[in-house]
């Protein structure tokens, strides 16, 4: 069952200059994305920085509103478009949407301490009694597996990784259906990562949870994810199964990314692609295929057509004039 559909989606930012601040043009950090994501599943967001992933997961939460598309979240059989609600029509949407943010260190008030903090949704959510709440939040610190104990200290007290576990315990104090993590790992040390990837995994299993998993480290992504879709300069440019996408991608950005994943035995030979030229502009795209300038299969017609995204079958798309001839390598099926 389809809990989030976004068709569509676009997002905007204007570029004003001079003294009347005039729009003179628009930065297209989302450009007509399209996905869903199935109940239970955890569908990866991954590309190089600024193509546009955390701004997709921030229309989605509605941090950010969408300049058009549609953002559709399924909730009791009735499904509803998130796009078009206002502050009032989203308010009972917000405590089955949660958020677990990038840096642990900024995302958690310095001057709450910890039983606040977990506390604050239960309390803006009706929860108005405290012992009730004390009771809510010792439980969430269980399910993180972090001692009560911690519930009168302030965030200084802890490292990133207990940083991370105390925000994951706020993400999960209201029991949302959806958890968007904006690259929760990525801050944190190689073994705590590990740690915390595991936490979250075990936490789908025993909750049930939905994940949408903003991330670049494709080590990662490729452990956690069940589909995995890649981004390109506000677009989506490939969208499969992990297996699928590991093993036999079908779009030349995608193959670069995944030549720089590192390889467990220091003994392989690695292929990896070094891409030419810089990142296109969202401000000032190229015409056709925004990738077509970096690749090496460019013809005259990705420079003269932008490719639609299309279907090769079991749910793989991929947005490729030449997708169904060319010969791409992949890393092998996940483990």
């Amino acid at each position: 069952m389809t809990l989030l559909e976004v068709k569509g989606l676009k997002k905007y930012f204007p570029i004003r200059k001079g003294l009347l601040r005039k729009v003179v043009g628009h930065v297209k950090a989302v450009d007509d994305v399209s996905f869903s994501v199935k109940r239970g599943e955890t569908l990866a967001l991954v590309g190089e920085s600024g193509c546009g992933k955390t701004t997709v997961s921030r229309c989605i939460m509605r941090a950010l509103d969408p300049s058009a598309g549609e953002v559709n979240f399924s909730l009791d059989g009735q499904t509803t478009d998130l796009a078009t609600l206002d502050g009032k029509g989203l308010k009972p949407f917000r405590r089955h949407l949660q958020m677990v943010f990038q840096d642990p260190f900024s995302s958690l008030n310095p001057r709450m301490m910890v039983g606040d903090l977990i506390g604050e949704p239960l309390l803006i959510n009706g929860m108005s009694d405290p012992a009730e709440r004390r009771k809510r939040v010792r439980e969430l610190l269980d399910v993180v597996q972090l001692p009560v104990e911690y519930m009168n200290r302030f965030p200084h007290a802890f490292s990133g990784g207990q940083r991370q576990r105390i925000g994951i315990a706020r993400a999960l104090a209201l029991n949302p259906s959806l958890i968007v993590a904006d690259e929760p790992v990525s801050a944190l040390d190689v073994s705590v990562q590990a740690q915390i990837i595991n936490l979250l995994l075990d936490l789908q299993d025993q909750l049930g949870l939905t994940y949408l998993f903003v991330a670049h480290d494709l080590s990662v992504v490729k452990h956690v994810s069940d589909r995995v879709a890649v981004m390109y300069v506000g677009q989506l440019v490939e969208i499969a199964s992990t297996e699928d996408l590991f093993h036999r991608p079908k779009h030349p950005y995608t193959e670069a990314l995944l030549s720089a994943v590192p390889k467990p035995d220091p003994r392989a030979k690695t292929e990896r692609i070094i891409l030419q030229r810089e990142v296109a502009d969202a401000a000032n795209p190229p015409s056709g295929c925004a990738f077509h300038p970096r690749c090496a299969h460019a013809t005259d017609l990705c420079k003269q057509q932008r490719p639609a995204l299309a279907d090769l079958g079991n749910g793989h798309q991929v947005r490729c004039h030449h997708a169904h001839v060319l010969d791409l390598k992949g890393v092998g099926a996940p483990v």
